[in-house]
């Protein structure tokens, strides 16, 4: 994870938020929550050789699919 998040903290300011979490009572479930300032960004990102680089690494060893939502955003603290 920590080469996506570099990339995203150091390559793409239209990402306004991205975050990774852990479950405390399952250890191996993640969940990331991200946010972009226009749908371009999203497509970069997701289209970027870093993210492929990922689930290329953590596609064989995940038990069961990976679950991607995209949500329009309805209520925000700044």
């Amino acid at each position: 994870m920590a080469p996506a998040t570099e990339n995203v903290r150091t390559k793409e300011p239209d990402i306004l938020g991205f975050f990774i979490s852990q479950d405390p009572a399952d250890l191996c479930v993640f969940t990331t929550y991200e946010r972009f300032a226009y749908q371009g960004a999203m497509d970069r990102h997701n289209n970027s050789d870093v993210v492929a680089r990922f689930f290329g690494i953590a596609q064989p060893i995940l038990d069961g699919e990976v679950t991607l939502m995209t949500c329009r955003e309805v209520s925000l603290k700044a």
